[in-house]
């Protein structure tokens, strides 16, 4: 009895697998822009984020899988021979997802059968959809290797939202595309650099082939880094009295009404034409400029080694010089994070007040979350992020572009995170923080955005106007030095 039991299930097991083996790989399109599919879960190389070709009665269609999940179907009821003393319920496992179609064909199809695309199918498909416009050759895509995936230069005409957790290989993302800009656009770049990460974005990398090398030298041979601990034309140096009122204000803490004294006293003496009014202050024999002059010295303001005493020119200035197509402003060198604050506050003050100008400038926000935070915990930053919230909101149609990059998304200010239409996803294992991306980032498919979760360094979910589809890839390889590198871990070797 107990062998023909034996024998019974392994015949259901056995009826089971075979049913399971042979679920053909077809799917369905009803409006030829999406479609949906069922495959066997045997030898399945089906891939969240991979190409396939699906092919119907009317020639071959080209397409992404967006979602991809195990599904249980119960196939009835089967009998043991002509005995129906016993029986089982067979339930099928297979697997079925939905997919995007990439050729922008309208036309429907059913029952299409599906397969992987080849490496040489989808290079072919990607060089027949390249752009018209200046490629940015930042990466390979990851589900095809070799494959290299060409941003959309003028992609960044919209803002653009990079987020990764530390780790992830954002810095270095963000390296890439800035060096592609440089090499294959015109476009104006200003970068708030806290951490010192882009300060060495003229320095070559060591094994960079001649020729590129060349063409680096040459993209940024009007590049800038202004640095707090250089000397000269590119130390990062700022007079007071280019601030604006609301700047000045914030920076010694005062306030209109309840201050009134000392800050009539400092807007008179900025009347004056007196950039350096800070200094000016012991020099003025009055009372308010006394307390003025007190205030400063208890904030340690008149101490800050931003100030650009005595020099002529200012970091401000190089914002509307023709001649500087790259400024790199590393807020890192600065000694407190209120010079950092102040500085982040005067350059997109400067960058709004100059919109008229309608030039075309990159403006990165590296570390959004320190510059433009969704809660600023000081009068600065607070500045400093409606700058941000206005430039998010009203600069495109000035030519002002943002691109601000985090490794926490909700920590950055809601309303500029909104208005970015491009997004480059890195490792993120916060769900939390996925769920948040996912609301604002609509348009891209929540399959995709849960596979980084998975990412390797260096890899990436690019997508919207920068890029023709939502693709994964892998970062290409730097060719400038990186600044803010991770500490070596040689004191974990064993001694």
């Amino acid at each position: 009895m107990e062998t023909e039991l034996a024998a019974r299930v392994a015949h259901f097991r056995d009826l089971r697998r075979s049913v399971e083996a042979n679920v053909l790989a077809q799917a369905t399109s009803v409006d030829g822009q999406r479609f949906e599919f069922q495959a066997s879960l045997t030898s399945l190389d089906l891939r969240v984020g991979g190409y396939v070709v699906l092919e119907t009665g009317a020639g071959d269609r080209f397409g992404q899988i967006t979602s991809l999940e195990v599904t249980r179907t119960e196939a009835g009821e089967v009998g043991w021979g002509g005995d129906t003393s016993m029986t089982s319920r067979i339930v099928i496992r297979g697997a079925q997802g939905e997919g995007t179609l990439l050729d922008r064909s309208p036309a429907s199809f059913h029952d299409a059968r599906v397969r992987p695309a080849t490496v040489e199918e989808v290079r072919a498909w990607s060089e027949a959809t390249t752009p018209r416009r200046a490629v940015l050759r930042a990466g390979e895509l990851l589900l095809a290797p070799g494959v290299v995936h060409g941003l959309d230069a003028g992609g960044f005409d919209r803002h653009t939202f990079l987020c990764g957790q530390s780790g992830s290989g954002k810095t270095y993302a963000l390296g890439v595309l800035l060096e592609q800009l440089l090499l294959e656009t015109g476009l104006r770049i200003v970068v708030l650099d806290p951490n010192s990460d882009f300060a060495r974005i003229t320095e070559l990398r060591n094994g960079v082939e001649p020729a590129l090398a060349a063409r680096h030298a040459s993209a940024t041979r009007s590049a800038q880094i202004h640095r707090g601990s250089s000397s000269g034309q590119e130390r990062l140096r700022i007079h007071f009295g280019e601030l604006g009122t609301a700047g000045r204000a914030a920076a010694l803490r005062l306030d209109p009404i309840h201050d009134r004294e000392e800050y009539g006293e400092l807007a008179a003496l900025l009347e004056q034409a007196r950039p350096d009014a800070l200094d000016e202050l012991a020099k003025v024999d009055r009372e308010d400029a006394a307390a003025l002059a007190q205030r400063a010295r208890n904030l340690g303001v008149d101490r800050w080694g931003v100030w650009a005493t005595g020099d002529s020119g200012s970091t401000l200035d190089a914002l509307h010089d023709p001649a500087v197509r790259c400024l790199v402003v590393d807020l890192g060198s600065l000694e407190t994070r209120a010079e950092q604050a102040l500085v982040a506050e005067a350059v997109l003050e400067r960058l709004w007040e100059q919109r008229a100008r309608r030039e075309p400038v990159l403006i990165v926000i590296d570390e959004a979350h320190n510059v433009c935070p969704a809660a600023p915990e000081d009068a600065l930053t607070a500045l400093a992020t409606e700058h941000a919230v206005r430039i998010a909101a009203e600069g495109r149609k000035f030519g002002l572009y943002l691109l601000t990059s985090t490794q926490r998304p909700d920590k950055v200010h809601p309303n500029v995170v909104s208005q970015c239409d491009n997004l480059v996803l890195m490792r993120m294992n916060s769900a939390a923080d996925l769920a948040y991306a996912g609301e604002i980032f609509s348009f891209v498919p929540a399959g995709l955005l849960a596979r980084a979760r998975t990412f390797g360094l260096g890899e990436a979910l690019v997508a919207g106007k920068l890029s023709s589809h939502p693709a994964f890839v892998r970062m290409g390889p730097r060719i400038s030095e990186e600044g803010g590198a991770d500490v070596p871990s040689t004191w974990a070797q064993r001694t």
